[in-house]
């Protein structure tokens, strides 16, 4: 597989009432033809922003791409002009939303908008784009493709036009589909269908997917390889199974000790992340994870740590990495 996309030590900031909110700090990550890759961190990570930098969703005031790159085919989409990234976005790179139920246009019916973007991307007529709109809907399981382009968003279950933003995103076969919380105004149910509904359209399309969450057990069956993201920084990235077996960063072992298991009979009470996340208006000086870290020594106060090798193409940025992939449980080294 050749890489499809490369972001270089990607730098995104907000500025709001005199504050400069430090979101995103130089992060570098690819994503080979194909590939599917998990984004996990808890709200205010990064993970979003990251993506919609990549995307151009960035918008001054309050928010700007200080520095970096954005590589997708040869290009870097940060010297694009606003017209020419448009081209690129949702032709090339499409991105569904978490919140089905705001996404849609209330008062336009699904076709037109599923159309729209036939018309403008793929310069389809609009009998053309009727008919590639009702291919869509039934490609993403909708009963009655045809019946249902007349009806409005509110005809329709959260499940549904979660179903139709999918269709919406697949509108102009792109290369990366980045899906961002797709699941998360959803039932249980009604998730699991979603993931696998993605999945499947994975492997029929050949689009690289980015999927962003807070769940990792979520994406555990579904990607290749999981980047975990704390306060603006990538702090472990590593293939989908190593890092569930050998954790190296210990806020990946928290978020992996706080997922409940069906065999609770020799477990005890969930682990818990002790503290609060920092203020995101202070430039890190040490390691941002050293006030909640229970394996914190004196040299994570004095710098931040940088992602080092500590498996095969497994990276975290913790000073004492090595040492915890011995660990078997969240605050015992063993």
């Amino acid at each position: 597989m050749s890489c499809l996309l490369e972001v270089k030590n990607l730098v995104t900031r907000f500025y709001s009432d005199g504050a400069t909110i430090h979101a995103v700090n130089g992060i570098s990550y690819a994503l080979d033809e194909g590939e599917s890759l998990a984004i996990v961190g808890e709200s205010g990570s990064g993970k979003s922003v990251g993506v919609m930098s990549v995307m151009g969703l960035i918008r001054f005031p309050p928010g700007r791409v200080e520095s970096g790159e954005v590589i997708f085919k040869g290009r870097d989409l940060l010297k694009l002009s606003s017209s020419e990234m448009r081209k690129v976005r949702g032709s090339e790179i499409a991105m569904v939303f978490q919140d089905p139920m705001t996404s849609l246009n209330p008062v336009l019916p699904i076709g037109l908008q599923l159309m729209e973007p036939l018309q403008a991307h793929m310069g389809l007529d609009k009998n053309a784009a009727r008919n590639r709109a009702a291919e869509l809907l039934a490609l993403v399981g909708l009963p009655g493709a045809v019946e249902r382009l007349g009806d409005f968003p509110f005809q329709f279950s959260g499940g549904q036009r979660q179903r139709i933003m999918i269709a919406m995103a697949l509108t102009c076969n792109p290369s990366v589909l980045i899906a961002d919380e797709p699941t998360t105004a959803l039932d249980v149910t009604i998730q699991a269908q979603i993931v696998e509904l993605i999945k499947d359209l994975q492997q029929k399309l050949g689009m690289a997917i980015i999927w962003i969450s807070h769940n990792l057990a979520l994406v555990a069956g579904v990607v290749d390889k999981v980047i975990v993201m704390y306060s603006g920084y990538i702090v472990e990235q590593a293939p989908v199974d190593d890092l569930y077996e050998r954790p190296a960063h210990p806020y990946t072992m928290g978020l992996l000790q706080a997922i409940p298991s069906l065999d609770q009979r020799n477990q005890e009470r969930l682990a818990s992340i002790e503290g609060m996340p920092p203020d995101l208006r202070a430039p890190a000086v040490a390691c941002p994870f050293a006030p909640r870290c229970p394996y914190v020594v004196d040299q994570c106060r004095q710098a931040v740590p940088p992602l080092q090798s500590v498996g095969p193409h497994h990276t975290a940025a913790c000073w004492r990495a090595a040492e915890l992939r011995n660990v078997h449980s969240f605050g015992e080294i063993v």
